[in-house]
This record gives structure tokens, C-alpha cells and sequence, in this order.
């Protein structure tokens, strides 16, 4: 077999197996969405046979020797880059046992189910053997993938949802990141006290009408709903597969505001998916690249955009529409109340300013427990050191603690860092294409996102995973991430001259 021949047989399998993954979200998406508590034992084996299907797939040995075949192919840049994925994918799948593999889905499966009780309860007693399982299970998949791929544990870990990150690398971020946000913190809470409280809305609010404006709003970012759908469930998150993207979305009857943030944020990450390139749908390259990117392309929209005073100039009387005459609804209480700054307990709802120290926590206890030097028993109390040193304050159980994150207990670690990594890429981002696009900005004051959707597209979403993150970055700023670009921003938002 020729060289090309041999890389055209390696599309079909990963065309193969990209299917398999089509089903799995869908799955998931069924069992965070509609699937009856009954169901969850049952969806637990169809997840772990489905996942070890996949596996013996791409672990098959023909793989390795089409491969090894296709080396020798003359293939054009997108070719060669959809061979560099391939191969990077079989390299991390092969070095982990299959058993392991489906040891892996069946406990998270069962320690996602018990967390969401233990959550409700806030009973972190509850759920800590099935975790302890889990973390176990983890520390010998980051072994075997470190020893494979050269890399310590928990980088090896961090590879998986941020290719090329380094524990290291992130550290040196974050510690700065520590130490610049008590100082700034204090200014912008100093500022916040001398102007007075913001207006807060007066409910209820209908979740009826939060759910058609969610739509509106996600339409009027780009959203293809003839390609997609929006749902509810009890954590927003997106998922799904080309031409039919899922968004999900909470609602509280008390707060219009955050589900809002959420469904713009969701739509930010499926904007993403239905725009990466269609030529190479069902292939490596042709996904999305890596998970600090993805977060960024959320946090552009949630964060960036949609809490500008042009857009926020735009929906205000789309609030003062869907809810009536309310002086909250006002655009200058409302751009009030998204830039409003307070350290909070609950990541999901934090304000960018005080987001990365929840990031920074998690970032830091999760390398404790793998490592040993944190035993499990002992985590909620370390949570609860950890909130208090970095924003002064304790929760009072660990619902508001430990439980609130599922990222954990569904075997996720590595995961927390490309949250804040997303955040400090979208501030670089969005600067830069506002700098090279002037119709952005008063596009956005009239609901009209083409001009940075068409700039993203041609930056960031029709990369696919043709380069690496930093390239991607570089490419679209013309340098790689720099932290000081995201303080930069935080202080032009809320310490302006």
C-alpha cells in the first residue's frame, strides 16, 4: 500500500469513530436533559461500551502501521495536519488498557449520579468513596500517559483538554494572576462602594419569556437553530455534533440576568462548533482546537462583547420588552449590573475579576489530591482555606464548597485550567479584532455580530486544528498569550482614567 492510499484509509477510520463520538454526545446530552433517574445505571454501560468500542478502534494495530504508511505520503498542509492529529490521538489512546478505559466511564458514570444528590444535600461524605475511585483511576491513567508521551502526570492530564500546556507554564500564569488581584480587587470594590449600590431587577420573571429572549439573543449572535436546539438542565453547557448543536440553559424565576450570560455563553462555544471548516468535518483537524481556546470563544461573546456598552445599549430595551418598565432595566444600571465586581462562592456566577482565583484554587487542589499530598477526607477543608486566602471568604457547606463542580467527580482534572487560560486568550482576542475591524464595536450597539463572527471565522474557527493554540493566537494578534493583556482589559473595564 502506497503512502496516500494508507492516509485515505486512516480518514475512513477516523470518519468511523468520529461517528461513535456523535452518539456519545448525544447520549450525555439525553441523560443531562431528559433521561429519567432510572435510566442512569443503564446509560452508564451504554456510555462505557460505546467509549471501549471506540477505543479498540483507535488502538487497533492497523492504525499504527497506516501511520506508519502514511508518513511517506506527499500531502497538502491540511493533509499533513490531520495526520499530526491522528497520530497524536493513537498515541494517547494506545499507551492506556482498555479495561481501564471502561473501569474509567462505568465509576464516573456512578460518581456523577451519586455527586448530583450529595450536591443537593451537601453532603460531601456521600459521594467521597466513589470519588476516591475515580481519583484513583485518574492517577494511573496520567502515569501511563506520562510515561508514554514524556511528560509528567498531570501534564500528561492537562494534554488531554489543552494540548501543549504545561502545569508549569500555567503556575507562573496564575501565581501572577494571585498577586496582582487583592490590590486591584480592593481599588475596584472602593470604586463600587463610592457610587452606590446597583438597582437589582424585581421578580418573577417568567421562564417562558427568559427562554424566548435566550433564543432571541442566541439567534441574534448567529446561532443556527435550523442546526441546533436549546434545552434546559441543571448545569448550561453545549454539545452535539455538525448540524445539530445542543445548547443547554438554567433559569431562575428570581434572576433574568444569569441565564442570560449563560445561554450568550453557550452559543459562544456552539458558534465555534458550527463554524469550523466543513471540508474537514469528521476528521482531527477539522475539530475544535483544544479547550482554552473553546473557553475563549465563549468568554468573547459572554464576556467580551455582550457586557460592552454598545451591546448593552442594544438589549436593554429588549429586557425593558420581554419584562416591563423597570429602572434595573435601565442601560446604565444594567451595564452596572454586568460589570458589577463581588467574591462570591459559586465559580459559574463569578464576575471575570474574581473568576480566575476559583480557577486558581481548583488548579492547585487538584494537584494536591493527585499527587497525594492532599488525602480526599481532607479536601472540603482545604476548599475552604483555599476561598478564604484568595477571596476572604468560607462557604458555609460544601454544596457552596467542594460539590459545585461536577468536572471532578465525572473524572475531568486537568480540565479547570483552560477556563481562566479561555479568558486572558478572549480579552487578546477581542482587542485585536476590534483593532483591525472598526465596525465591530457599533455593530454590536445594533444587534449585529457579523463583522466579528466573519473576523473569528477567519481567525480562529476556520483553523479547525490545523495549528496548535498559540499559533492560533499569534496568528490572529500577532503574538503569543500574553497575561498582562487580560489585566490590561480589567482595568480599561473598571479602573478607566
Amino acid at each position: 500500500m502506497n503512502g496516500f492510499d494508507a492516509y485515505r484509509d486512516l480518514e475512513a477510520h477516523f470518519k468511523k469513530l468520529n461517528t461513535i463520538g456523535d452518539a456519545l454526545s448525544v447520549l450525555h446530552w439525553d441523560a443531562s436533559v431528559m433521561m429519567p433517574a432510572g435510566g442512569s445505571q443503564a446509560r452508564g454501560d451504554q456510555l462505557a461500551t460505546l467509549r471501549g468500542i471506540s477505543h479498540e478502534l483507535l488502538t487497533d494495530p492497523k492504525v499504527g502501521d497506516l501511520i506508519g504508511a502514511a508518513e511517506s505520503a506527499a500531502l497538502d498542509p491540511w493533509q499533513a495536519a490531520n495526520l499530526h492529529e491522528i497520530r497524536r490521538s493513537y498515541r494517547r489512546a494506545s499507551a492506556v488498557p482498555q479495561h481501564l478505559v471502561e473501569a474509567l466511564s462505568k465509576t464516573t458514570s456512578a460518581c456523577e449520579h451519586v455527586w448530583r444528590t450529595a450536591k443537593q444535600e451537601a453532603d460531601f461524605a456521600k459521594v467521597a468513596p466513589l470519588l476516591q475511585e475515580v481519583l484513583d483511576l485518574t492517577r494511573e491513567e496520567g502515569a501511563i500517559l506520562g510515561d508514554a508521551l514524556g511528560l509528567q502526570a498531570y501534564d500528561a492530564l492537562i494534554d488531554t483538554y489543552e494540548p501543549g500546556a504545561s502545569a508549569s507554564a500555567i503556575a507562573a500564569i496564575f501565581e501572577d494572576y494571585a498577586a496582582f488581584l487583592p490590590g486591584f480587587l480592593g481599588e475596584v470594590l472602593e470604586k463600587q462602594k463610592q457610587a452606590g449600590p446597583k438597582t437589582v431587577p424585581q421578580g418573577p420573571f417568567a421562564v417562558d419569556r427568559q427562554e424566548a429572549l435566550a433564543r432571541r439573543l442566541a439567534e441574534t449572535v448567529g446561532f443556527d437553530f435550523s442546526s441546533g436546539r436549546m434545552d434546559v438542565s441543571a448545569h448550561p453547557f453545549s454539545t452535539g455534533y455538525a448540524g445539530d448543536r445542543r445548547i443547554t440553559v438554567s433559569y431562575n424565576v428570581d434572576d433574568p440576568i444569569l441565564a442570560l450570560m449563560a445561554a450568550l455563553h453557550e452559543t459562544g462555544h456552539a458558534l465555534y462548533e458550527q463554524n469550523l471548516p466543513a471540508e474537514w468535518t469528521g476528521q482531527p483537524v477539522g475539530r475544535a482546537r483544544g479547550m482554552a481556546i473553546h473557553e475563549s470563544q465563549s468568554l468573547l461573546i459572554e464576556m467580551q462583547a455582550c457586557r460592552t456598552p454598545e451591546f448593552v445599549s442594544f438589549l436593554a430595551p429588549l429586557f425593558r420588552e420581554a419584562y416591563g418598565q423597570q429602572e434595573a432595566f435601565e442601560e446604565a444600571n444594567l451595564l452596572r449590573i454586568y460589570h458589577w465586581v463581588e467574591p462570591g462562592f459559586i465559580r459559574v456566577m463569578a464576575d471575570e475579576v474574581t473568576y480566575p482565583a476559583h480557577v486558581i484554587l481548583r488548579f492547585r487542589l487538584e494537584q494536591a489530591l493527585l499527587s497525594g499530598d492532599l488525602p480526599l477526607n481532607d479536601l472540603p477543608g482545604a476548599w475552604n482555606e483555599g476561598m478564604e486566602g484568595l477571596l476572604g471568604i468560607t462557604p458555609p457547606n460544601d454544596r457552596l464548597g467542594c460539590l459545585q463542580d461536577i468536572h471532578w467527580y465525572a473524572g475531568s482534572f486537568g480540565y479547570f485550567p483552560t477556563y481562566t487560560l479561555g479568558a486572558m486568550t478572549a480579552a487578546q482576542l477581542f482587542r485585536a479584532a476590534t483593532k483591525a475591524e472598526p465596525d465591530i464595536l457599533p455593530g454590536l450597539a445594533s444587534g449585529d455580530f457579523s463583522s466579528l463572527r466573519a473576523w473569528l471565522k477567519d481567525n480562529v474557527h476556520g483553523l479547525g486544528s490545523s495549528v496548535s493554540s498559540d499559533e492560533i493566537v499569534t496568528h490572529a494578534t500577532g503574538h503569543s498569550l500574553d497575561p498582562k493583556a487580560f489585566e490590561a482589559h480589567l482595568r480599561q473595564r473598571y479602573l478607566p482614567h
